[in-house]
């Protein structure tokens, strides 16, 4: 076994990643299962790489379960990988839609000149549509 292999606790180090999170990826088939060596995994450094590409992924929205997903998607077709970063770009879309919603809601709500915010008449108005079943954007015409 070559000297440049780590151990987990190494890739652990050098990643910021908890060695149980790690340990977990690899039972979720995020990462290959590494070499053993007296019982203890052994990684190439290219794991290094391959967490960072993970932690990247992560921090863009991919959670773990649509990882593994990509994970599969690249194993079994070329564009799979394509067809799940466009449905979450247009999960992305929806999230900022319903924050800038939701912050011109509370801005208007801010700017509003009554003492007690259920005294307004708009409160009353966006509460009642929101019981009928619109959306915060349908039921706050202020928003974006």
């Amino acid at each position: 076994m070559p000297d440049d292999q780590l151990t987990i606790g190494e890739l652990a180090n050098r990643t910021g990643v908890a060695t149980s999170a790690l340990r977990y990826w690899e039972e979720l088939g995020l990462l290959p299962a590494p070499a053993r060596v007296s019982g203890q995994r052994r990684y190439p450094p290219s794991a290094v790489g391959l967490v960072g590409v993970i932690l990247l992924l992560r921090d863009v929205g991919f959670t773990l379960r649509d990882l593994k997903a990509l994970v599969a998607s690249r194993s079994s077709a070329v564009d799979g990988w394509r067809e799940l970063a466009q449905r979450k770009l247009i999960e992305l879309d929806q999230r900022i839609a319903q924050a800038q919603a939701a912050r011109a809601a509370i801005a208007h709500a801010l700017a509003c000149p009554h003492e007690d915010i259920l005294d307004c008449p708009n409160f009353g108005s966006v509460v009642a549509a929101r019981l009928a079943g619109s959306s915060l954007r349908e039921a706050h015409p202020h928003g974006p």
